[in-house]
């Protein structure tokens, strides 16, 4: 069973992430260290420094090189050209208050992410070479195209998708060469992941990244979306809120191996309990 931990270095470690690692390492006989590290703007190389130094302060290793997603972007923009080419996507000029706007105005469908503005405008390459502009998969073709996927967790429970649960995804921007999700579905293939480990508030992500992998032929991996570890008042933990970090607890005095096995055996240090949907 092959397995993964995928963080964003965009901060310090916390709990929550030290739980996922410890629960990916003890599944899986080969364990693997992703950085995604796409977004120039929040990700920073001490990061990864710190990610690599709270899983070895854990007691964590992991059994190959890490894979690095900022240096796989043409692998990326050849998934995306395949889609392009299956005419899966389109060019989407429109700005956050564009969308916004859109929605809130009469005619604009406020039960979805984006209202498909740009979906049937015809291809402006000479805009596009002068132009910000994002490609977004065209959902309703590429449901027609493979169908809604279902996946299975572990343990064996299978899930379905609506179309409701399938939006026009962006894929690439001029800042970020692949999304979360074409990265993702990319690499896990790439690195033969069999068993996905990762937060029970990633599932809404599988429907799309189902969708991607049968559309680019890439095979399925088993999902474990485990319960989220959050402050005892309810309040997630989140970088951006400085949830309490594993240095921290480190420069506090606490035993890295020690708190990883305690976390596997479901015991959480004091302020914290389990959320699960």
């Amino acid at each position: 069973m092959i397995t993964r931990f995928a963080p964003s270095p965009s901060g310090r470690l916390h709990l929550g992430h030290a739980y996922s690692a410890a629960l990916g390492r003890a599944r899986g006989t080969r364990f693997l260290l992703r950085i995604e590290d796409l977004d120039p703007g929040r990700c920073r190389p001490e990061y990864v420094a710190g990610i690599e130094q709270d899983l070895h302060w854990l007691g964590i290793d992991w059994d190959e090189a890490p894979l690095v997603q900022s240096e796989r972007t043409d692998i990326y923009a050849a998934a995306l050209d395949e889609l392009r080419e299956q005419g899966l996507v389109y060019p989407c000029f429109c700005t956050r208050a564009d969308i916004a706007a859109s929605l809130t105005a009469p005619h604009g469908d406020a039960g979805s992410a984006y209202p498909g503005t740009c979906r049937a405008r015809p291809d402006d390459a000479e805009r596009r070479a002068t132009t910000p502009h994002s490609w977004r998969l065209d959902s309703a073709k590429a449901i027609g195209r493979a169908g809604l996927q279902g996946w299975v967790e572990d343990g064996g429970a299978t899930f379905t998708a609506t179309p409701a649960d399938i939006g026009d995804a962006i894929l690439a921007r001029k800042d970020a060469p692949a999304s979360y999700h074409l990265a993702c579905v990319v690499d896990d293939a790439a690195s033969g992941v069999s068993l996905v480990v990762r937060g029970e508030d990633l599932r809404p992500s599988t429907p799309i990244q189902r969708l991607l992998q049968a559309l680019l032929g890439l095979p399925e991996p088993v999902y474990l979306h485990h319960p989220l570890i959050v402050h005892e008042d309810g309040r997630r933990l989140a970088k951006r809120d400085l949830a309490p970090t594993l240095a921290a607890m480190r420069d506090a005095g606490a035993e890295g191996p020690a708190l990883a096995a305690n976390l596997l055996a479901g015991r959480l240090p004091l302020g914290f309990r389990w959320s699960r949907a």
